[in-house]
């Protein structure tokens, strides 16, 4: 699969599920996933949808502006580096962010996240 395809499939994917049931990202990591948020670092599928289901909010929408890959190392990884705006239920103003995945294959022949690291952006 063309890669820029495959990044595209999976950030639609991944926000998609983001806005609408945070828990259904737990197939995405495995437990050796590590996933930084906003500087603490989490490690562990169940830990990283833990931290993910008790942010202090219940509706987004994440709107992506950019999304660049590059493939990674010789297990077939990709990195897929993330921009754009979230905006809460209720708020006035969209938060800008930027992600950075880390995909690795599995062996069924899709991938998993192994790095997840996430920022807001302020200005």
């Amino acid at each position: 699969m063309d890669p820029d395809a495959l990044a595209t499939a999976f950030v639609e994917h991944y926000y998609t599920t983001f806005d609408s049931n945070r828990a259904g990202l737990a197939n995405l990591y495995q437990e050796g996933s590590m996933f930084t948020f906003e500087g603490q670092k989490i490690q562990g599928s169940s830990n990283i949808v833990a931290k993910l289901t008790s942010l202090p909010f219940q509706q987004c929408k994440h709107n992506i502006s950019t999304v660049d890959c590059q493939p990674s190392g010789p297990a077939g990884g990709m990195l897929v580096f993330v921009s754009g705006t979230l905006q809460l239920a209720g708020e006035q103003h969209a938060l800008k962010f930027s992600q950075m995945f880390h995909l690795m294959p599995t062996p069924q022949g899709s991938f998993y996240v192994f790095n997840d690291i996430f920022r807001l952006n302020y200005a």
